[in-house]
């Protein structure tokens, strides 16, 4: 009730209840600039945006690929595949039994696998090779006087077994190279240096002679290399004593005839 007629009662002051601690206000912190609100109506990056799903890479990190880029790892890997089914196909046929497919490109298969990836038996064959044979060549020149001095027998198969001795990754070269290419010049060739079986004889000897000439040169002594004549020197394994076998066993030779060598062996060789 007002105490004079002319003034308005007052509202009763409230007061102030017990603060529960749910109630009481954290202090206040400042807001960093990206946090502050945004006017009302004004579009914000984060309402406008789509929300993104979970584990796809979105902004500037993301990995996108070029359709050249993907036609060029698509062409790789159609070029990876098939020269490994062509490299696995060539080495089964060379060593399948004979059929009508390893007939019909047997010229295709062995230029392929050999020398490189030539398989063989002859580890695990009935009769396993047991000779050392060392290959040998010695070569005739011509000197100014018109004489023609030779040589004396070089160790091929030596130089090739003091590059692999010691050596913890010896070369396929000087493992195989001259003694496979001895091998192929045998197949075709008779103790008398003479062939009869086709094409393959010419080309076995001038692969060997080819091979002697990259390794010896066009000069020896200081005179042109004219002819190369090879020969094999084959020394059995010596068993132990108990089985009877010689302890010094004689060394057999074939000698091929001499070789004539011209300008055109020497095309290609390095």
């Amino acid at each position: 009730m007002a105490e004079h007629p002319g003034e308005t009662a007052a509202e009763p002051e409230a007061i102030p209840g017990p603060t529960l601690p749910a109630q009481r206000s954290a202090p206040s912190e400042a807001r960093p600039p990206a946090e502050a609100e945004a006017p009302a109506g004004a579009d914000t990056p984060a309402a406008s945006a789509a929300p993104a799903e979970a584990g796809t890479p979105t902004g500037a990190g993301a990995r996108r690929w070029s359709t050249a880029s993907l036609l060029t790892l698509a062409a790789a890997a159609v070029m990876l595949v098939g020269a490994t089914a062509w490299h696995l196909g060539t080495v089964f046929l060379s060593i399948a039994p004979s059929n009508t497919l390893s007939q019909s490109y047997q010229s295709t298969i062995s230029a392929h696998v050999n020398p490189e990836f030539e398989q063989n038996w002859q580890l695990f064959a009935p009769n396993p090779l047991q000779d050392n044979i060392a290959i040998e060549v010695r070569l005739q020149t011509l000197a100014a006087d018109g004489s023609r001095p030779q040589s004396g027998w070089i160790n091929l198969t030596a130089r090739d077994i003091a590059q692999i001795r010691d050596n913890p990754a010896p070369s396929h070269i000087n493992q195989n190279l001259l003694r496979r290419a001895w091998d192929y010049y045998t197949s075709w060739h008779n103790q008398s240096d003479e062939s009869s079986l086709g094409s393959g004889g010419p080309l076995s000897k001038e692969y060997l002679k080819r091979i002697a000439l990259q390794r010896l040169g066009r000069d020896w002594n200081g005179n042109p290399i004219i002819e190369v004549q090879f020969r094999s020197a084959s020394t059995p394994v010596g068993g132990p004593a108990w089985t009877g076998a010689p302890q010094q066993p004689q060394t057999s030779y074939r000698t091929p005839q001499w070789w004539p060598v011209a300008d055109d062996d020497y095309v290609g060789l390095h």
